[in-house]
């Protein structure tokens, strides 16, 4: 492939020669970082850019996404790309989204780490796996990666990107900087119109608003012999169901469960949260009422009020036992997960003010439903009393809530044709 010239503005020429400087340092850090788990001891060369994988013949197709989220959301697209004689090098950062990744790859498709962004494992990284198309997903931008992928003439594209209004005004500090890293891709696929408009007014180019690859994603797996284990541990007991929560919910899910419970005084409350770490955080913040963690392999017993899901990779089994789901990271300024999992699969959706992440998935099931919007902890219990009380009711939602994911499909078509021009060279600028 050809090199590129590209004109690099001074503040990224900085950060060059400042993770130059800390390259000598990046062994330590490493270390530091498996120390506390978040690092592979056996894969460290990785993150240095020395893989231990030889290269496949054919062409080779690369995607980055930085954790679990974004990688899982590049599979349907992975899997249309795959046709014979061609291969998949996907990266992440994150140890847990690699062994998610161990285990959903399809055929053809094999994991790496991310090499840290500093000159020379960039240089090795690229130089080894000389891949014939780059596609980052959602918003993970790595300054060097992306600068020597351009200059070695590798055509890249942000698909399934968005890009808040908080970083966009960010950015805007940094104007010259985000325009010189995003001109560095041939094509940036927008999940909704807003993002696609921030993203001209940033300086990037072939802007198409293309959808969210999330929408087109199957539902999310769900062992059979665990699901069967948890329905005949819960019973008849009603659900409310608090999936990927964050740090700062928890103080206002908690005594939603103390309010539902007065109606229901068998309810089972389920929290799940975004990082299963916090686990033992959750269990302090119960107080007196009888909690049970699932890290440790214990069932929800009869008097068990709240169960903590502190586990990884069980969403799918956890939205099939509850009528509706309420979905974390929306009662604080986060942005709110995605709602699509559980409305997929026929769980109604609540959530708080915060939905910025997923702002036309959650306009779409909120519509269908006809409700779902919470502000606090007193709607969280009325909504979710009503729907225990009625369960056809409950039923209805939750189908609306599947018609309503149902209609944002089609991503992963345009997605797909877009790139497809990209390595046949019809798109590249």
């Amino acid at each position: 492939m050809p090199s590129q010239s590209l004109r690099i503005p001074f503040g990224l020429i900085a950060y060059r020669y400042a993770a130059a400087a800390f390259s000598p340092a990046a062994g330590l850090l490493l270390r530091q970082r498996m120390a506390r788990g978040k690092e592979d001891k056996a894969r460290l060369g990785e993150r240095l850019g020395r893989p231990i994988l030889a290269r496949p013949e054919g062409t080779l197709i690369w995607l980055h996404g930085a954790s679990v989220g974004e990688s899982l959301a590049a599979l349907p697209l992975l899997k249309t790309l795959l046709t014979p004689g061609r291969h998949a090098l996907v990266t992440t950062g994150t140890v847990t989204s690699a062994q998610i990744m161990s285990d959903r790859l399809p055929e053809g498709a094999f994991h790496q780490f991310i090499p840290l962004d500093t000159p020379q494992a960039t240089a090795a990284f690229l130089d080894h796996w000389r891949p014939d198309v780059g596609l980052f997903i959602d918003s993970d931008l790595w300054p060097n990666l992306l600068l020597g992928a351009k200059q070695r003439g590798i055509p890249l594209a942000l698909v399934n990107a968005r890009m808040s209004a908080r970083s966009a005004s960010g950015w805007r500090h940094a104007r010259s900087a985000i325009t010189a890293i995003l001109s560095t891709f041939d094509g940036v696929l927008a999940q909704d119109e807003e993002g696609a408009e921030r993203f001209r007014s940033l300086g990037a180019r072939e802007v198409r608003m293309v959808g969210s690859l999330k929408a087109d994603a199957a539902p999310l797996p769900a062992d059979p012999e665990k699901l069967a284990a948890l329905k005949a541990a819960i019973g008849t007991r009603p659900v409310f169901l608090a999936a990927s929560t964050h740090a700062g919910e928890d103080e206002t899910l908690l005594p939603a469960h103390d309010a539902i419970r007065r109606q229901f005084p068998q309810l089972l409350t389920i929290v799940v949260p975004r990082h299963a770490e916090r686990g033992e955080e959750i269990a302090m913040l119960c107080g007196t009422r009888k909690t049970v963690r699932r890290s440790g392999g214990a069932m929800p017993g009869p008097d068990t009020a709240i169960y903590i899901a502190d586990t990884m990779g069980e969403l799918g089994v956890f939205f099939r036992l509850a009528p509706a789901a309420f979905v974390g990271g929306s009662l604080i300024p986060h942005g709110g997960q995605n709602p699509l999992e559980p409305a997929r699969l026929g769980c109604a959706v609540l959530a708080g003010p915060h939905t910025g992440n997923f702002t036309v998935a959650y306009d779409a099931i909120f519509t269908a439903q006809g409700c779902g919007r919470v502000e606090g902890c007193g709607e969280i219990a009325k909504l979710m009393t009503r729907i225990l009380a009625k369960p056809d009711e409950a039923s209805v939602m939750g189908e609306a809530a599947a018609a309503g994911a149902a209609k944002l499909g089609g991503a992963v078509a345009r997605t797909t044709t877009f790139v497809e021009a990209l390595l046949t060279g019809h798109a590249r600028t």
